[in-house]
Protein backbone atom coordinates (compact mmCIF):
# COMPACT_ATOMS: atom_id res chain seq x y z
CA UNK A 1 0.00 0.00 0.00
CA UNK A 2 1.02 3.33 -0.91
CA UNK A 3 -0.30 6.26 0.49
CA UNK A 4 -4.16 6.88 -1.01
CA UNK A 5 -3.35 3.85 -3.70
CA UNK A 6 -4.34 0.64 -3.01
CA UNK A 7 -2.83 -2.09 -4.44
CA UNK A 8 -3.53 -5.31 -5.08
CA UNK A 9 -1.53 -8.46 -6.06
CA UNK A 10 -0.79 -8.16 -10.05
CA UNK A 11 -1.51 -11.80 -10.89
CA UNK A 12 -4.50 -11.63 -9.00
CA UNK A 13 -5.66 -8.71 -11.66
CA UNK A 14 -4.18 -10.35 -14.08
CA UNK A 15 -6.82 -13.31 -13.84
CA UNK A 16 -10.04 -11.16 -14.08
CA UNK A 17 -8.91 -8.53 -16.88
CA UNK A 18 -10.08 -8.98 -20.23
CA UNK A 19 -6.93 -10.89 -22.22
CA UNK A 20 -7.48 -8.69 -25.84
CA UNK A 21 -9.70 -5.97 -26.90
CA UNK A 22 -9.32 -2.49 -26.60
CA UNK A 23 -10.35 -1.77 -22.94
CA UNK A 24 -9.80 1.24 -20.32
CA UNK A 25 -8.04 -0.57 -17.11
CA UNK A 26 -7.93 2.12 -14.35
CA UNK A 27 -8.54 2.58 -10.77
CA UNK A 28 -11.68 4.55 -10.05
CA UNK A 29 -14.23 4.99 -7.57
CA UNK A 30 -17.61 6.78 -7.77
CA UNK A 31 -16.40 10.42 -8.43
CA UNK A 32 -12.95 9.86 -9.32
CA UNK A 33 -10.31 8.36 -11.59
CA UNK A 34 -7.07 8.11 -11.03
CA UNK A 35 -4.37 8.67 -14.44
CA UNK A 36 -0.19 8.65 -14.40
CA UNK A 37 2.21 10.69 -15.27
CA UNK A 38 5.98 10.63 -15.18
CA UNK A 39 8.39 13.77 -14.55
CA UNK A 40 11.82 15.06 -13.25
CA UNK A 41 12.16 16.12 -9.69
CA UNK A 42 11.94 19.98 -10.19
CA UNK A 43 8.12 19.31 -11.91
CA UNK A 44 7.23 16.48 -9.08
CA UNK A 45 8.48 18.17 -6.39
CA UNK A 46 6.22 21.49 -6.92
CA UNK A 47 3.11 19.41 -7.82
CA UNK A 48 3.11 17.71 -4.97
CA UNK A 49 3.48 20.79 -2.43
CA UNK A 50 1.12 22.52 -4.60
CA UNK A 51 -1.04 19.95 -5.23
CA UNK A 52 -1.73 21.29 -8.64
CA UNK A 53 0.42 21.08 -12.31
CA UNK A 54 2.58 23.80 -13.27
CA UNK A 55 5.70 24.46 -10.85
CA UNK A 56 9.32 23.29 -11.53
CA UNK A 57 9.29 23.82 -15.43
CA UNK A 58 5.79 22.21 -16.50
CA UNK A 59 4.61 23.79 -19.63
CA UNK A 60 0.79 24.15 -20.35
CA UNK A 61 1.85 25.08 -23.60
CA UNK A 62 2.68 21.57 -24.66
CA UNK A 63 0.54 18.51 -25.24
CA UNK A 64 0.57 15.89 -21.93
CA UNK A 65 -0.01 12.18 -22.17
CA UNK A 66 -2.08 10.65 -19.14
CA UNK A 67 -2.34 6.68 -18.93
CA UNK A 68 -4.88 5.10 -16.48
CA UNK A 69 -3.41 2.14 -16.63
CA UNK A 70 -0.06 1.66 -14.38
CA UNK A 71 1.77 -1.15 -16.24
CA UNK A 72 1.54 0.97 -19.44
CA UNK A 73 3.01 3.89 -17.52
CA UNK A 74 5.85 1.73 -16.35
CA UNK A 75 6.58 0.61 -19.49
CA UNK A 76 6.76 4.06 -21.32
CA UNK A 77 9.11 5.18 -18.06
CA UNK A 78 10.67 2.54 -17.77
CA UNK A 79 9.88 1.87 -14.21
CA UNK A 80 10.31 5.26 -13.55
CA UNK A 81 14.56 4.99 -14.35
CA UNK A 82 14.29 6.92 -17.82
CA UNK A 83 15.55 10.38 -17.91
CA UNK A 84 13.17 12.93 -16.62
CA UNK A 85 10.58 10.24 -16.05
CA UNK A 86 11.72 9.41 -12.90
CA UNK A 87 9.30 10.43 -10.36
CA UNK A 88 5.68 9.03 -10.98
CA UNK A 89 2.77 10.71 -10.10
CA UNK A 90 -0.61 9.52 -9.16
CA UNK A 91 -3.57 12.04 -10.39
CA UNK A 92 -6.91 11.74 -9.08
CA UNK A 93 -9.17 13.59 -11.37
CA UNK A 94 -12.89 13.61 -11.53
CA UNK A 95 -14.80 11.19 -13.66
CA UNK A 96 -17.19 13.70 -15.33
CA UNK A 97 -14.19 15.00 -16.76
CA UNK A 98 -12.45 12.43 -17.96
CA UNK A 99 -15.78 11.12 -19.63
CA UNK A 100 -15.81 14.40 -21.26
CA UNK A 101 -12.29 14.03 -22.54
CA UNK A 102 -12.98 10.58 -24.05
CA UNK A 103 -16.32 12.18 -25.61
CA UNK A 104 -13.80 14.57 -27.42
CA UNK A 105 -10.79 13.00 -28.24
CA UNK A 106 -9.69 12.34 -31.54
CA UNK A 107 -7.66 9.46 -32.72
CA UNK A 108 -4.06 10.51 -33.39
CA UNK A 109 -3.64 9.16 -36.97
CA UNK A 110 -6.92 8.72 -39.23
CA UNK A 111 -9.56 6.35 -39.03
CA UNK A 112 -11.46 5.92 -41.95
CA UNK A 113 -14.61 4.32 -40.12
CA UNK A 114 -14.90 7.24 -37.38
CA UNK A 115 -14.05 10.21 -39.71
CA UNK A 116 -15.03 9.16 -43.19
CA UNK A 117 -12.02 11.08 -45.05
CA UNK A 118 -9.11 12.58 -44.08
CA UNK A 119 -10.02 15.87 -44.30
CA UNK A 120 -12.51 15.52 -41.51
CA UNK A 121 -10.20 14.07 -39.62
CA UNK A 122 -7.81 16.96 -39.42
CA UNK A 123 -10.31 19.28 -39.11
CA UNK A 124 -11.44 17.61 -35.48
CA UNK A 125 -8.06 17.35 -34.24
CA UNK A 126 -7.56 21.23 -35.45
CA UNK A 127 -11.12 21.80 -32.64
CA UNK A 128 -10.42 19.00 -30.24
CA UNK A 129 -7.74 19.59 -26.89
CA UNK A 130 -7.88 16.04 -26.69
CA UNK A 131 -6.12 12.95 -28.61
CA UNK A 132 -6.30 9.71 -28.30
CA UNK A 133 -4.19 6.84 -28.70
CA UNK A 134 -4.61 2.55 -28.46
CA UNK A 135 -1.36 0.76 -28.06
CA UNK A 136 -0.47 -2.53 -27.26
CA UNK A 137 -0.56 -2.97 -22.98
CA UNK A 138 2.49 -5.06 -22.22
CA UNK A 139 2.97 -6.90 -19.31
CA UNK A 140 5.06 -6.00 -15.54
CA UNK A 141 8.31 -7.00 -17.99
CA UNK A 142 8.02 -4.78 -20.62
CA UNK A 143 6.25 -7.65 -23.48
CA UNK A 144 3.41 -6.36 -25.64
CA UNK A 145 -0.02 -8.36 -24.64
CA UNK A 146 -2.70 -8.47 -26.82
CA UNK A 147 -5.17 -6.43 -25.12
CA UNK A 148 -5.11 -2.59 -26.03
CA UNK A 149 -3.99 0.00 -23.53
CA UNK A 150 -5.33 3.80 -24.07
CA UNK A 151 -3.49 7.31 -23.87
CA UNK A 152 -4.61 10.71 -23.59
CA UNK A 153 -2.99 13.55 -24.80
CA UNK A 154 -3.96 16.67 -23.33
CA UNK A 155 -3.43 20.51 -24.89
CA UNK A 156 -5.07 24.24 -23.84
CA UNK A 157 -8.40 23.93 -22.30
CA UNK A 158 -8.00 20.12 -21.43
CA UNK A 159 -4.57 20.41 -19.84
CA UNK A 160 -5.84 23.10 -17.84
CA UNK A 161 -8.87 21.14 -16.44
CA UNK A 162 -6.48 18.17 -15.59
CA UNK A 163 -4.00 20.49 -14.11
CA UNK A 164 -5.85 22.91 -12.03
CA UNK A 165 -9.64 22.33 -11.89
CA UNK A 166 -10.55 19.05 -12.02
CA UNK A 167 -7.93 17.79 -9.89
CA UNK A 168 -8.76 15.87 -6.55
CA UNK A 169 -5.27 15.03 -5.31
CA UNK A 170 -1.70 14.31 -6.83
CA UNK A 171 0.49 11.83 -4.87
CA UNK A 172 4.39 10.68 -5.20
CA UNK A 173 4.14 6.86 -5.98
CA UNK A 174 7.85 6.91 -7.38
CA UNK A 175 8.73 4.45 -3.73
CA UNK A 176 5.91 2.22 -4.71
CA UNK A 177 7.42 1.38 -8.38
CA UNK A 178 11.04 1.50 -7.07
CA UNK A 179 9.83 -1.25 -4.76
CA UNK A 180 7.80 -3.18 -7.04
CA UNK A 181 10.54 -3.17 -10.15
CA UNK A 182 12.91 -4.85 -7.69
CA UNK A 183 10.72 -7.38 -7.67
CA UNK A 184 9.68 -7.44 -10.88
CA UNK A 185 13.81 -7.13 -11.66
CA UNK A 186 13.99 -10.80 -9.19
CA UNK A 187 11.76 -12.41 -11.16
CA UNK A 188 9.76 -13.13 -8.04
CA UNK A 189 5.94 -11.64 -10.19
CA UNK A 190 4.03 -13.64 -7.52
CA UNK A 191 4.76 -11.14 -5.01
CA UNK A 192 4.19 -8.26 -7.05
CA UNK A 193 1.59 -5.85 -6.46
CA UNK A 194 0.15 -2.54 -8.30
CA UNK A 195 -2.62 -0.15 -7.53
CA UNK A 196 -5.98 -2.28 -8.42
CA UNK A 197 -7.51 -1.83 -11.83
CA UNK A 198 -10.93 -3.03 -12.97
CA UNK A 199 -12.30 -2.15 -16.45
CA UNK A 200 -13.78 1.49 -16.85
CA UNK A 201 -17.43 1.98 -16.95
CA UNK A 202 -17.77 4.21 -20.56
CA UNK A 203 -21.84 4.50 -20.64
CA UNK A 204 -22.62 6.79 -23.43
CA UNK A 205 -22.70 4.62 -26.74
CA UNK A 206 -21.87 6.77 -29.08
CA UNK A 207 -18.20 7.42 -26.97
CA UNK A 208 -18.18 3.95 -26.85
CA UNK A 209 -18.35 3.19 -30.52
CA UNK A 210 -15.97 6.32 -32.10
CA UNK A 211 -13.25 4.60 -29.19
CA UNK A 212 -13.96 1.11 -30.74
CA UNK A 213 -14.37 -0.53 -27.31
Amino acid sequence: MSGLVQTERYIEQRSRWPASGRHILARFDDETITVYQAYRSSIADAAVRDQRLGGGGFSYERMSWVKPNFLWMMYRSGWGEKEGQERVLALRVRRAAFDRWLAQAVHSSFVSEVYGDAASWALAVKRSSVRLQWDPDHDPYGAPVERRAIQLGLRAESLRELGERELVSIEDISALVAEQRAIVRAHTIESLEIPQENVYPVGERSTRARLGL
